[in-house]
């Protein structure tokens, strides 16, 4: 008698995250593939969200390009300023007053704490807990209103500005700021503990998404991304960028390595900006003035190139700025966090099930207009060609 040999064939089913999905509220295509409800390999397709902001820059001047680098993240968009700002002041040699790089840091802090809050909400809502979400995002909105108080706007800020910043603030303000943060630290916290005692979270955020420390550096991966797998990175410590020289705070770094631990990371960096936000207010220098004369300001732009770096809540911003004299960058090259932790984390969805893709996912804290910049193409013959907006719309690349 024969001996019957039986051969297990999985089958592999292909299915698109994307591009317009209730779990991601920005454009991007995860083609997950899985065997049963294991995901066995993750393709990532970005270009749905295009606005060539990057070539726009060589058509605007530098002083232009501020509000224009601004709107590349509606949610970071002080950052973004001011990485590009402190680029073009080092083209031009403008080192300004230690006011405005407190008001600087003030703004960029008080943009990380509610960058952070909005994640950590958008992850509550992943995980079916909408009530919570409807909470933080509420108590977010104080945040908001410090900004609006502190630059003039909730949300685009428009507040930097080569030399300084575009608003001072007085006593009664710092006063209304100080008061918003005291009253949402209690918040805070009380999130923190749910985060940290709530079976459902645990269940759904402990040992998935774990990414070792050498995977970290190996993919380039950046922010609390990294900081959640114990590798201590921060451009604020490093580079000591405006007043972080000054300001007192700690890196905060966690060894759970996995989406508990990117979530925890944002709940204790958002303490530590709060108490970096009350420093600064309770410690502004009175040396200025922190808002330059816009009419005294350079016309003329040497020629010479510059590297900034900024710390973003997402992680390490970066931009490249190259001028020939004239008053049009000739280029401007920008790297954003998600650019490195989306593209290049792949690899971290494997072995886990379809369930736990969107919580993979948004422990990234994704911003997708952030990637979104330009089109490359790469021809054999090395012959540029331009490409249309229109032509991108209608996928023709």
């Amino acid at each position: 008698m024969g001996v019957t040999k039986v051969v297990e064939i999985p089958i592999t089913l292909e299915i698109p995250v994307g591009p317009q999905h209730p779990a991601l509220h920005e454009p991007l295509m995860l083609k997950v593939y899985a065997d049963g409800e294991d995901v066995i390999r993750v393709d990532i397709n970005t270009g749905y969200n295009h606005r060539g902001v990057e070539k726009l820059c060589e058509k605007n001047n530098f002083y232009q390009n501020i509000f224009l680098c601004g709107r590349v993240c509606g949610i970071c968009n002080t950052v973004h300023a001011n990485c590009y700002t402190r680029a073009v002041e080092y083209v031009l040699d403008i080192d300004p007053p230690r006011r405005a790089k407190y008001l600087r840091v003030l703004a960029m802090e008080l943009e990380r704490i509610h960058s952070h809050m909005i994640i950590n909400a958008i992850m509550a809502e992943i995980l079916g807990f909408d009530t919570l979400f409807m909470y933080i995002m509420r108590d977010r909105e104080k945040i908001m209103k410090a900004k609006e108080i502190l630059t003039g706007n909730r949300v685009l800020a428009d507040y930097m500005m080569i030399g300084g910043v575009r608003r001072d603030v007085d006593e009664v303000k710092k006063d209304r700021i100080k008061k918003l943060l005291d009253s949402i630290e209690p918040d805070v916290r009380y999130y923190k503990k749910v985060f940290e005692e709530d079976d459902t979270i645990l269940k759904r955020l402990v040992d998935v998404g774990v990414i070792k420390p050498r995977d970290i550096t190996l993919h380039g991966l950046l922010g609390p991304t990294a900081r959640g797998s114990g590798i201590e990175i921060d451009v604020r410590a490093g580079d000591r960028y405006d007043a972080y020289d000054e300001v007192p705070f700690n890196v905060v770094v966690r060894k759970e390595m996995d989406s508990w631990a990117r979530m925890m990371v944002r709940w204790e960096e958002t303490l530590e900006s709060i108490n970096m936000c009350r420093y600064v207010l309770e410690h502004l220098p009175s040396d200025g003035p922190a808002v330059p004369d816009e009419r005294r300001l350079p016309r003329r732009f040497p020629e010479g190139e510059s590297f900034a770096r900024v710390e973003a809540p997402r992680g390490e911003l970066t931009y490249y700025v190259y001028s020939v004299g004239k008053q049009i960058p000739y280029r401007v090259k920008i790297r954003t966090p998600s650019f490195n932790n989306i593209i290049n984390s792949g690899f971290t969805y494997i072995g886990y099930s379809i369930a736990d893709v969107p919580v993979i996912l948004t422990s990234y804290d994704p911003c997708i207009a952030c990637m979104e910049r330009a089109v490359v193409i790469d021809l054999e013959s090395g012959v540029r060609k331009l490409v249309s907006l229109r032509t991108i719309v209608k996928g023709g690349v």
